[in-house]
């Protein structure tokens, strides 16, 4: 009989306020077990921290470089948060492997960063295989460069490669969410243990499925993955003890805050390096903040009409000299632009729905989906105008025309938010990569005012 240690991590989208009582639990387990395994499930990286955006995530994994992880997969948030050269060289100072078998390059070749699977012996050799899956999002993994498969297309094959090499268990990294984990528990009982993520769960004991253990451990690195495989002497796994550590239950040291405190000033400086643009004096309305939004995103994407929410703008510009760390501070959300084109008649349709939702949206806590605001906010125009009273819509000052064809700009997030249907069941929909919504502004106020020399 054999125990071996596992501990994981998922979902700390760069909230490096836990990150000292993170590792020094990693360090201590260490010392109690040398052999554990070490494994992150994915998006340990997230833009809205100064000194990832800064870095381009190289502090993360820095971080993981020093906690000594064997593997890791990816989330979203590295696969679409990161431009296609971005990901491509994200680990080119990993001193840890990359598990990652449904991300593809468009001419089909897996991505140089990545490996299908990996095998681990035991001192009592006992083979374990890692599997790393991350989710299936054509619509976005698409336009950045990449090939983005189902986990059904390749989990049965990739299992077939591992069982033939005699391994006596089976983890799978996912970053699918708790939904899918279930499902594939269901459907691949070769599978021991699937350590999750992508939807924030915390399985504080795990859930058995069948004969499989999932095992999650939340979000934001407020909990800790503890993970116990017993092996039988005929060398399968007879055993599976699951347990989460909140992070809040772990003593802190005086040189905590400091560190936190180190690593957000850090950030900010790099990016005030940066100097953007000299705003004039009319800025001190944040209305025209949100003008500077939509026209900026109007230009990028090359059309008339935008939409937008005011929530997005989290502090408004103020005017004077802003940097790129105010465009960051303003902006966090790592959104993309979408272009949509409807007919006259499906614009009407999406305004009548935006206006029906106005008053409720306007204070409503917005969370996910990119988005990093508070509240949703107002909804903005540009383009487009409508009358309350008689229900009509008007575009560039004219009544809108049913039979039209038009086009708009906006984020990738009123896709994925179910408060405007009318985008995706009627909408040609193009995703605009690899700029966030924050680098289309940038782009806009460097043109638009300059700075005086």
């Amino acid at each position: 009989m054999e125990k071996i240690r596992v501990v994981h991590t998922n979902d700390l989208h760069s909230h490096f306020e836990e990150w000292p009582k993170i590792s020094r639990y990693i360090k201590q387990a260490r010392e109690q077990d040398p052999d554990l395994l070490l494994f992150d499930i994915g998006d340990f990286m997230d833009k809205w921290h100064p000194l990832t955006e800064a870095t381009d995530g190289q502090i993360n994994i820095d971080l993981m470089n020093e906690a000594g992880y064997n593997a890791v997969t990816i989330g979203n948030n590295e696969g679409i948060g990161n431009s296609h050269d971005q990901l491509q060289h994200l680990f080119d100072h990993a001193q840890f492997d990359v598990i990652l078998d449904n991300l593809y390059q468009k001419n089909g070749q897996r991505p140089k960063f990545a490996q299908p699977y990996k095998i681990m012996e035991t001192h009592a050799h006992h083979k374990v295989g890692i599997i790393g899956m991350t989710a299936c999002y054509p619509l976005t993994y698409g336009p950045n460069g990449w090939s983005i498969k189902e986990v059904d297309e390749v989990l049965p094959g990739v299992i077939a490669e591992l069982k033939a090499q005699k391994v006596s268990a089976i983890i799978l990294l996912s970053h699918l969410g708790l939904p899918t984990d279930r499902r594939l528990a269901k459907a691949y009982p070769e599978l021991d243990l699937i350590l999750g993520s992508h939807t924030h769960h915390l399985l504080p004991q795990g859930e058995q499925v069948n004969r499989t253990m999932l095992a999650a451990a939340g979000k934001y690195g407020q909990n800790i993955g503890d993970v116990q495989l017993t092996f039988a002497d005929d060398g399968t796994v007879s055993n599976i003890i699951v347990k989460t550590i909140p992070t809040e239950s772990l003593s802190e040291k005086r040189t905590d805050e400091g560190q936190i405190q180190e690593w957000l000033t850090k950030g900010h400086k790099q990016l005030q390096k940066e100097k953007v643009a000299e705003l004039p004096q009319k800025f001190e309305d944040a209305e025209e903040t949100y003008q500077v939004l939509l026209k900026g995103v109007a230009k990028q994407a090359e059309t008339d009409l935008a939409i937008l929410n005011s929530g997005l703008a989290v502090t408004p510009f103020n005017s004077g000299m802003i940097t790129y760390d105010d465009l960051h501070q303003s902006l966090p959300h790592p959104m993309h632009l979408i272009r949509v084109k409807l007919s006259g008649y499906n614009l009407w349709r999406l305004i009548r729905e935006m206006e029906k939702m106005r008053l409720f949206l306007s204070h409503y806590p917005m969370k996910g989906m990119g988005f990093r605001g508070k509240i949703f906010g107002d909804i903005k125009y540009l383009g487009i105008e409508y009358d309350a009273k008689t229900k009509q819509v008007f575009v560039k000052g004219k009544p809108l025309e049913l039979g039209e064809i038009y086009t708009l700009t906006t984020v990738d997030h009123y896709f994925f938010i179910p408060f405007f249907p009318t985008i995706e069941i009627t909408g040609d929909v193009e995703f605009l990569f690899p700029e966030f919504l924050r680098d289309s502004v940038n782009h806009y106020l460097k043109e638009t005012y300059p700075i005086k020399e």
